[in-house]
């Protein structure tokens, strides 16, 4: 249920900002802070609002804000232009085509949807990073980089909770 009660689905509220938080922390992880000798990780931020969104309402303009999101991330780690907006897309998908059997689910077994479903973007990206580069990427670093962003579904089920009860056509 939510907790501080159905907010109205403004575009702004749940496309705009979740994409500009996401922007901010991508930019703050990058930054080359060194503790221990070891960098922050860099988790996928935009996979908290690609859950999310099936999550709460499919919606024709989430996609088009998952590919901005995807755009960003791939002009801003340098990688080959597409490959996170169509991995956030596949993970979407994902969660939309599975949303009867996610929603209404406990605390618990949501975050291993949403692990799952990081688990399949996360592949799809390493099966188009192959495609692209004809090299396989490090397996070391694509499991990193799963494990700090399946570690983020505390926000994915704070924005879920804070807009799931806003549409009143699935209440």
């Amino acid at each position: 249920m939510s907790v501080g009660g159905a907010r109205p689905l403004n575009p702004g509220r749940w496309l705009g900002v979740p994409m500009f938080l996401c922007v901010v922390a991508t930019v703050l992880f990058a930054a080359p802070i060194r503790v221990w000798g070891l960098q922050l990780p860099e988790p996928a931020f935009a996979m908290v609002p690609a859950f999310a969104w099936a999550m709460i309402r499919p919606s024709i303009l989430a996609p088009f804000a998952l590919l901005l999101l995807g755009l960003f991330l791939d002009i801003f780690w340098g990688g080959p232009t597409g490959l996170w907006g169509l991995s956030l897309l596949v993970a979407y998908a994902v969660v939309l085509i599975l949303r009867n059997a996610v929603t209404g689910q406990s605390y618990p077994i949501m975050w291993v949807w949403f692990a799952g479903v990081t688990g399949v973007a996360m592949a799809a990206g390493f099966l188009f990073t192959m495609l692209d580069s004809l090299a396989m990427p490090s397996l070391l670093a694509v499991f990193w980089q799963f494990l700090v962003t399946a570690l983020l579904f505390p926000f994915a089920h704070r924005l879920v909770d804070r807009f799931e009860d806003a549409d009143v056509r699935f209440r």
